[in-house]
């Protein structure tokens, strides 16, 4: 068994030593037929660690050349297959607009905004990236409007904004939990217009609602009438959209406070 193991190790090595000979070999020689058939080989072998070091070389040793073109495009692809998406999708862009004609110019193009899509963070960070992909992912269906690529499009864009979506809401609720009331419900008001269709619309409104009857409450005397009144508002909109709301009860304690104050303001 030790002996077998021993073998197997031994081979290995023997390939790894062979394979990086092979790949030094391909790095010094001044063939650049060869040099790019190798980097097609590693590129499609997925060793972009191998033949994005090529390609980069080929870049500059093809410029001008027939080649140039299809040396670009497999760059581009190798830095995408490193996952160095910021970088690919410059290049995809640059590759688009530089060769509009080139068979693979769509394609490109939209590598350029899957990229900023791959790229985007998740609902908990900074937005600014997300709506940076939307905007080149809605850029590509202006211009590309037969593209296969379309659906694809559409259910990226629907997917970060749902992430957008989650953010603002997020951000409302975070504010609400830390007592900021005033900050709350400004935030509230912005997820329910910037998103009027949101699945977290009843939510929110009632979170609002509980925010600005807390505000009025902690508010200063000559503040508490209008921000009362500004809540008794807040809960007339909840009712109206959602008269079966699972958040009812809570709301009806709240506006028998409400109503009590109004009654008799203090």
């Amino acid at each position: 068994m030790k002996k077998n193991l021993l073998s197997l190790t031994l081979l290995l090595a023997v390939a790894t030593l062979s394979s990086c000979g092979e790949y030094q070999k391909v790095l010094k020689s001044q063939d650049l037929s060869y040099k790019y058939d190798m980097a097609v080989k590693y590129y499609e072998a997925k060793q972009y660690n191998k033949a994005y070091p090529l390609f980069d070389e080929l870049l500059t040793l093809n410029r001008g050349t027939a080649r140039a073109q299809e040396v670009y495009y497999f760059y581009c692809m190798t830095l995408y297959g490193q996952k160095d998406y910021i970088l690919a999708q410059y290049h995809f862009k640059t590759f688009s607009k530089t060769f509009p004609r080139h068979p693979k110019a769509e394609e490109a193009a939209y590598m350029s905004a899957f990229c900023l899509y791959l790229d985007a963070p998740s609902s908990s960070l900074d937005p600014a990236a997300i709506y940076k992909a939307i905007d080149e992912l809605q850029l590509f269906i202006n211009t590309n409007a037969s593209s296969p690529y379309m659906a694809q499009c559409n259910a990226y864009i629907d997917e970060l904004r749902e992430r957008l979506e989650k953010k603002s809401f997020e951000i409302a609720k975070q504010y609400y939990k830390t007592q900021r009331y005033a900050s709350a419900v400004v935030a509230f008001s912005n997820t329910l217009a910037e998103f009027p269709d949101t699945r977290f619309r009843e939510e929110a409104m009632f979170y609002k609602l509980d925010a600005a009857f807390q505000l009025a409450q902690n508010s200063v005397s000559d503040k508490q009438l209008l921000r009362y009144k500004e809540a008794l508002t807040v809960y007339r909109d909840l009712m109206s959209l959602f008269p079966e709301s699972v958040f009812s009860k809570d709301a009806e304690r709240i506006k028998a406070k409400i109503d009590a104050y109004l009654q008799n303001p203090s």
